[in-house]
């Protein structure tokens, strides 16, 4: 009887564990829930990371691989953030470094931070996670952050926090994709994921972040905001303590202008706002609730991330509100439609490129022209090819080749921006606009939240009805002379 009682309790106890097993969602997309406090005294941000990888990859892995982008600012780095072009003027204050310091990994077996330039954070799982599988790894760690006008750095007024996170390298060709941190051009590849995050600040800072905003408290001298996003392939911020914020919607977007040096802010926000409508217009809508411009410190024009757009607070008229247009075209030609950023640059710079010009031509509100840029784009190209070629003998004119090809920023400008610029002009004339137009939009849905191959981008145009096989081999391997 005892037997028989133990028997029957257990599997009740069975049968009511069964249905809340079932009723549980089951995950089928990566995500992060980040908590990170900044200490403005000692310039540190410390955090933990806590990712669900869902494995998407179609076969079981016992190990995932994270970039630590924040270590390229380390004392000693093989890659360095900055170019030398750039160095003295980013590094505002003299040298100054960085580093990610990794402190524990829970839900693993064993860890260790390598790659080719300690880049790399390798995760040795308990056991195989199968495909359509997910595990969770918490990351402890802390950002010590230099004085630097870059990315990942202290600004003279603002604190700009992007790649400030252990981020899962994307799945490529049967591997995890190491990203090294070249200067030239973006190093950055990764899929889409959802994103809680949450930073504890001191009180009198605000802060410009990709995605909506979930929490903001004020309490003891210290501020914690949280945010959320989803389908993005990365996460940024921008705090500062000197930061006036102005906002209007765009649709059913809400754009906002973070800025603390600008003397006509409304003529910035009207950009972003009216831009981010007539991309939406003739792309595809964009996919997110928020878009946030702030302005900051960064030695190069600026800088797009989901939701997120910094523009170098040394910008004013036409050249601040062409980088805003500019960087918020990035929002559909990385964010929403992604591309190998490292082997193929051209296929998102010189996109937004050609889509801010096409934007400008639309009104005649602004002065800038999408003649001008087409002719300003055509004349440094060919100043480029032909020093190049004095230099070197034969210039090298082939556009999809890894950023540690590239000699020089100078030479990376004109092939990935310049030349894609002039190529993308081209087609619309070679195709004309009605096929040219529902070619992005093929791209932009076909290939939304994914990362899209060059073919991918030819085949939206190609299935619009035309033949463009070798209009696009003539541009992209360097055959054709302009």
């Amino acid at each position: 009887m005892k037997k028989i009682a133990v028997i029957l309790s257990a599997a009740l106890a069975a049968a009511s564990v069964i249905p809340m097993a079932a009723c549980e969602k089951k995950v089928t997309e990566t995500s992060y829930d980040i908590d990170v406090i900044y200490n403005a005294e000692e310039g540190v941000l410390s955090g933990v990371c806590e990712t669900e990888y869902y494995n998407s990859t179609g076969v079981g892995l016992t190990e995932i691989k994270f970039n630590l982008y924040g270590n390229a600012y380390r004392d000693g780095a093989a890659y360095k953030p900055v170019s030398e072009t750039y160095r003295r003027k980013a590094y505002y204050d003299g040298d100054s470094y960085g580093c990610f310091t990794v402190n524990s990994v829970d839900g693993c077996q064993s860890w260790s931070v390598c790659g080719e330039d300690e880049n790399i954070l390798s995760v040795t799982l308990e056991n195989t996670l199968e495909a359509g599988g997910a595990v969770k790894i918490t990351i402890d760690y802390s950002l010590t952050l230099a004085k630097v006008e870059h990315r990942t750095g202290i600004c003279s007024s603002s604190v700009n926090l992007a790649n400030f996170y252990p981020i899962v390298c994307a799945y490529s060709g049967g591997n995890f994709v190491e990203c090294v941190y070249y200067s030239d051009g973006d190093p950055f590849l990764s899929d889409c994921a959802n994103y809680d995050v949450t930073i504890d600040m001191p009180s009198g800072y605000t802060c410009a972040a990709s995605g909506s905003p979930t929490y903001d408290k004020t309490s003891g001298g210290r501020r914690v905001c949280g945010y959320s996003l989803q389908n993005a392939r990365d996460f940024a911020m921008v705090i500062s303590d000197k930061f006036a914020v102005i906002s209007q919607t765009a649709g059913e977007t809400q754009v906002s202008y973070y800025y603390y040096n600008d003397d006509d802010p409304q003529a910035k926000l009207d950009a972003a706002a009216e831009s981010l409508e007539w991309f939406s217009s003739k792309f595809g809508d964009y996919a997110y609730p928020t878009l946030a411009v702030a302005q900051t410190g960064f030695v190069i024009g600026g800088m797009e991330y989901p939701c997120l757009t910094m523009i170098n607070d040394d910008l004013s008229g036409d050249d601040a509100v062409l980088t805003i247009v500019h960087e918020n075209a990035h929002q559909w030609w990385y964010a929403m439609v992604g591309s190998d950023q490292i082997n193929n640059a051209w296929q998102d710079e010189g996109l937004a490129e050609y889509s801010s010009a096409l934007f400008f031509e639309s009104s005649d509100k602004y002065s800038i022209t999408l003649t001008g840029l087409i002719n300003s784009a055509t004349e440094a190209y060919r100043a480029y090819y032909t020093v190049y070629n004095q230099i070197f003998g034969d210039a090298d004119t082939t556009m999809s080749r890894n950023l540690s090809q590239f000699v020089s920023d100078y030479e990376y400008v004109n092939i990935a921006y310049n030349k894609s610029m002039i190529m993308f002009d081209t087609l619309r004339k070679s195709i004309g606009d009605d096929r040219f137009f529902e070619g992005l939009r093929n791209y932009c849905s076909g290939c939304l939240y994914k990362i899209a191959s060059p073919e991918d981008l030819f085949s939206s145009f190609v299935n619009t009805g035309v033949d463009l096989d070798s209009f696009f081999d003539s541009f992209i391997n360097g055959k054709i002379v302009i």
